[in-house]
């Protein structure tokens, strides 16, 4: 069974005061003018994944202004292992809430459930921003395989936030360490082993693909000897407390590593890239992810391409288009104008969205 949204309702969800979508599984086309709600409607669909979504919005950013009462989710969707019904919701300034068919659930939970992978405009920066946002890119990823990596690395962040107090208020007695440290080396080696294995399956998936979409070399990187086994991690923490005491922070751990992509034809490193190159990398990374879930799962993910077509020459959107219909996947794309789709045509469900007094209206239409 194809891993699909087939019906999409939003309630006080950014511009949409509501918002029904009913969907049959075909990848779908979403145009309308900016500012209209376009990537609204493939946010609200990034939060059936855990966290806090492609834009990683606060609770009180994602309701609706001026109203600010809340918000709510509820989505039909059909997966590998049969249909399912998630609501997600936070009231005014409440927590996020989920509920997987009728039984409340942890965001962690959704992973289990279903599997959303996204490309956005702002990641379009990845290869020459700061590392942290390359890290959360290769976590996402590692998610999608391996979806008790959220545990893992919520643990290890958890017991560095408290280590890292220690180091800040110059806590000598070693026994306040030796626990959390523990506990850091335990839950940091299977982060950083989850994170080789997801770039192991990356690799395999661009092995032999037949696509349009450039191959990457991927490395990890740390700014300098990166220990990785429980034993290593644990002896790295202890005998780094002096130097993390006067940093006031660790220095050392999965928290530290950096991923590395070269663009394989070329042998150029990603961040030297041409703006075009850069765009076209990700784009193969991400069906790359796809298209190993789609081995693993026997079903490709739902994917998320904001305004992708606007930043891709018609070759490479014909061929974007291509490899979408062969993965089976479907994907929400955004666009301005449904010229960017026609190529799609049946292929396609489209929507066209477009503001209002009361909100953003959304109303199907043809590409033909």
């Amino acid at each position: 069974m194809i891993q699909a949204v087939t019906a999409l309702t939003l309630s006080h969800f950014r511009s949409h005061r509501l918002a029904r979508l009913r969907l049959d599984g075909r990848p779908v086309a979403i145009f309308g003018p900016n500012g209209a709600g376009k990537t609204n409607l493939l946010e609200a669909v990034s939060l059936l994944s855990p966290g806090r979504g492609l834009r990683r919005a606060t609770n009180e950013e994602l309701a609706r202004r001026p109203e600010g009462q809340g918000w709510k989710i509820r989505a039909q969707i059909t997966a590998p292992d049969g249909a399912h019904e998630i609501d997600t919701w936070a009231e005014d300034a409440g927590s996020r809430q989920v509920r997987i068919d009728g039984k409340l659930a942890t965001q962690v939970s959704l992973a289990r459930v279903t599997r959303v992978l996204w490309l956005v405009p702002a990641m379009d920066r990845l290869w020459i921003e700061a590392a942290e946002g390359r890290r959360r890119f290769l976590d996402r990823i590692t998610l999608s395989f391996l979806p008790g990596h959220a545990e893992a690395a919520l643990s290890y962040e958890k017991a560095m936030r408290e280590r890292n107090r220690l180091l800040k208020d110059h806590v000598s007695d070693t026994s306040w360490y030796a626990a959390l440290e523990s506990h850091m080396a335990e839950a940091g080696a299977i982060v950083a082993a989850n994170r080789r294995a997801a770039l192991a399956r990356l690799l395999d998936a661009q092995e032999g693909a037949e696509t349009a979409f450039p191959a990457a070399t991927l490395a990890l990187h740390y700014p300098e000897d990166g220990p990785e086994s429980a034993e290593a991690l644990l002896r790295a923490f202890a005998e780094g407390r002096r130097r993390d005491m006067a940093a006031g922070r660790t220095l050392v751990g999965p928290h530290r590593v950096d991923l590395a992509a070269i663009y394989a034809a070329k042998g150029m490193a990603a961040e030297l890239c041409s703006t075009g190159e850069q765009k076209a990398l990700l784009i193969s990374l991400i069906l790359a992810n796809a298209r190993a879930l789609a081995w693993d799962l026997g079903s490709p993910p739902i994917l998320l391409l904001d305004e992708v077509a606007a930043h891709l020459d018609a070759s490479r959107r014909a061929a974007l288009y291509a490899e979408v219909t062969a993965l089976g996947a479907q994907a929400f794309m955004t666009g301005t104008g449904v010229e960017l789709f026609r190529e799609l045509g049946p292929a396609a469900q489209a929507f066209e969205v477009t503001e209002a007094a009361d909100g953003s209206v959304t109303e199907e239409r043809d590409l033909a």
